[in-house]
């Protein structure tokens, strides 16, 4: 006790901080300025194929030649839309002689694509652990939670700079109130479970677990750091002490979940969010004196409500703070007397997003490593949601922080990014197998080919209905469980206790805390689905009348044409088949069956 004692007040004085040794670890280190090296083989075409090409000659590896321009439109249709590129959109990449601009045509395309925002939408959902019900036994609904996912694909749509997408998400009423957009960020800080029933000797420790949520996963989304592992103790690994966690937990004090109408498209509408100085939210012991909150957050010996020690006064990571700078220097005053918000979480988001003396440089380390890793599969960093002293070192350190250092110079501008790493080189690179580079690199770290992977559960869904012309492109609105549903897959209601069970066999996870990275599986039921599902077969129905024969049906699933080999190949499934139907409609069926055997191929479900 008297250690602590002692310790938190040198902490308190400005006496204590971080120590060298702890800011010199690769990820609490300003971003370093380096210049792409020289690439004497000539193959490099952009920056970052220069430092990609640095890692080649240092371990001795030949890049793969670059993929087919087929294979490329569907890649990056996927990339960026989760959905197969149309016929049209095909014909006008083809059809353009210089590869370059019609690539960079094509690129500029998708990034405008309304369906980019719900793709990237629903990879930063998992990110946020968003769910539209509480969780635990009663699991009952948030009717306007789904504002908090429309958010998110307005924001990816738009292009709104990161620094902005993070500060709105954590304070966006303070920041632009008079925002119907702003407000439905703050849908982040409260997406998470939360218990309905609570006995009277729960109310403290219920809320100290919602500050715990809201903190914890401010951590691993934004920095990639486990700050939520100092609730109890110290950090064991990292430099985060549990006066620092209490600190920065105490951002969040006095924000509750609560209910707002706003203005959306020149309608009223309720929307969910966090603020402060509002009605909360109807509790089921609101009759039994539930607070929803406390005025003050205490620090917690071993995380034990039983246990306060002092109350806990805003500050943050000392390893992400400029020496010599303290928390006042991102905390501003409320601009009214009157005003029920502590601007306190507006400071957080201002010390988060601070590239020159807070957190800015992580910030943009990690968000950099998880567009990465959606184009590449693994990220620069394979622990997305750990760049603390147990996750994984960066395979290319540098590479990582020119383009975080090029993330913040060009205002924080993601579809720039995109662009970048979908215009390099490497990104274009086949899949190819080369024996003598595998016998190097055998997990394929310095990215000597790219790496083919099986598409998530919502690009599968949502490619299914589109060449079988199914898709409803309407957007935004409330979800819905109804599996029948024509919508994209990022319209599905997320219950927490009623999973959508044929997006589950394809490794939909469970929204539970933040996934950086959701698992890919191979097992029976995933064949099972496209070999018995009655939505299987409509699809394979609907593809059946688009494409008339097997070389539309190619087209219009694979995006190229049919080889000869496969044409006589199908042909001969077909007489096969038609012989298990009635002769009255053998051949329409057996080709229907086809179509189903194509849509359940590799090729259909695994990026080119």
């Amino acid at each position: 006790m008297r250690l602590f004692l002692v310790v938190n007040f040198l902490i308190a004085v400005g006496l204590w901080s971080a120590s060298a040794a702890d800011r010199s670890f690769w990820s609490f280190r300003a971003l370093q300025v380096v210049e792409p090296p020289e690439d004497p083989s000539g193959w490099a075409e952009t920056p970052i194929d220069q430092f990609i090409a640095a890692k080649y000659r240092e371990h001795g590896l030949t890049p793969n030649p670059a993929a087919e321009r087929l294979r490329l439109a569907r890649r990056a249709s996927l990339d960026l839309t989760g959905l197969p590129p149309t016929p049209d959109a095909m014909e006008r990449f083809l059809s353009e002689v210089d590869h370059e601009l019609a690539w960079e045509s094509l690129i500029d395309d998708l990034l405008a694509s309304t369906h980019h925002g719900e793709r990237w939408a629903r990879y930063w959902m998992d990110v946020a652990r968003f769910g539209e019900s509480d969780g635990f036994e009663h699991d009952t609904d948030r009717s306007q939670a789904y504002h908090y996912r429309d958010f998110l694909i307005k924001a990816f749509n738009q292009d709104m700079p990161y620094d902005q997408f993070v500060r709105w998400q954590l304070a966006g009423d303070e920041l632009a109130p008079d925002n119907p957009l702003a407000l439905m960020a703050t849908g982040f800080l409260v997406a998470g479970v939360f218990p309905t029933q609570l006995t009277e000797a729960e109310f403290e420790s219920a809320r100290y677990d919602e500050l715990d949520d809201m903190s914890a996963t401010t951590g691993v989304a934004f920095l990639g750091l486990s700050i939520g592992c100092a609730r109890c103790h110290d950090h064991k690994f990292d430099p985060i002490s549990e006066v620092d966690y209490y600190r920065l937990t105490s951002s969040f004090t006095t924000a509750i979940r609560s209910e707002s109408e706003v203005s959306l498209d020149g309608e009223a509408t309720k929307v969910l969010l966090c603020s402060e100085g509002v009605n909360p939210l109807k509790h089921n012991a609101d009759g039994r004196g539930y607070p929803h909150f406390y005025e003050a957050t205490h620090i917690l010996k071993r995380g034990d409500v039983k246990m306060k020690q002092e109350v806990a006064t805003q500050d943050f990571i000392p390893v992400l703070m400029r020496p010599g700078k303290e928390a006042s220097h991102w905390q501003h005053e409320a601009p009214s007397e009157d005003s029920k918000l502590s601007y306190r979480r507006s400071a957080l988001g201002r010390w988060l997003t601070d590239p020159e003396d807070g957190a800015g440089h992580l910030a943009a380390r990690v968000m950099v490593n998880r567009v990465w890793q959606v184009h590449f599969g693994q990220g620069l960093v394979t622990t997305p949601n750990d760049f603390g002293t147990q996750g994984e070192l960066p395979s290319h350190p540098e590479l990582l922080d020119w383009l975080a250092h090029d993330l913040i110079a060009h205002g924080w501008k993601l579809k720039r990014l995109h662009k970048q790493i979908m215009m390099s080189a490497v990104y274009q690179l086949s899949t190819a197998h080369q024996a003598q580079a595998a016998a190097i690199d055998d997990t394929n770290t310095y990215l000597w080919h790219f790496t083919t992977r099986r598409l998530e559960a919502e690009a599968i869904r949502d490619s299914l209905l589109s060449v079988s012309g199914l898709l409803d492109p309407t957007p935004y609105g409330p979800g819905t469980l109804d599996t029948s549903m024509r919508r994209r897959s990022v319209y599905f209601t997320i219950k927490r206790s009623k999973l959508v069970s044929s997006m589950l066999v394809f490794d939909w996870p469970e929204h539970l805390v933040s996934i950086g990275q959701r698992v890919s599986t191979t097992i029976a039921p995933q064949a099972l689905y496209f070999l018995n599902s009655p939505q299987a077969r409509q699809y394979a129905e609907s593809l059946a009348a688009r494409g008339k024969d097997i070389q539309g049906a190619y087209r219009i699933a694979l995006n190229r044409p049919a080889t000869a080999v496969e044409i006589d190949g199908g042909a001969s499934f077909m007489r096969s088949q038609a012989l298990h139907h009635p002769a009255n409609q053998a051949k329409q069926s057996a080709f229907v069956d086809f179509c189903q055997a194509l849509l359940a191929s590799n090729e259909f479900l695994y990026l080119p």
